[in-house]
């Protein structure tokens, strides 16, 4: 059964930054697409980034040059780095391996 545990969450101020990791357990973590999913208070989940097995990325939209999804196959760890944080980036960060293996999720707060 596969565990993906978040951290690096908190609350940040505007324009700042912070590092989401996850940790991945089992022994297929390397074939899997690996995501960074958001769910905001009254919002549907999310995609915010996702990487592929062989490193291909993709962002939304909203946050294409201001956060950059990489992954260390090696220790099994997806990361978020997150940059130039806006009030409206607030939200429970998940992540996901695959299909259908999700994170417990990960609250980050940007505020004043």
């Amino acid at each position: 059964q596969v565990q993906l545990v978040e951290s690096g969450g908190g609350l940040v101020q505007p324009g700042g930054s912070l590092r989401l990791s996850c940790a991945a357990s089992g022994s297929t973590f390397s074939i899997y697409t690996m995501g960074w999913y958001r769910q905001a208070p009254g919002k549907q989940r999310e995609l915010v980034a996702a990487i592929s097995s062989g490193g291909r990325t993709n962002y939304a939209d909203s946050v294409k040059g201001r956060f950059t999804i990489s992954r260390d196959n090696a220790k099994k760890m997806v990361y978020l780095q997150m940059n130039s944080l806006k009030p409206e980036d607030t939200a429970v960060y998940y992540c996901k391996q695959g299909p259908r293996d999700w994170g417990q999720g990960i609250q980050v707060t940007v505020s004043s």
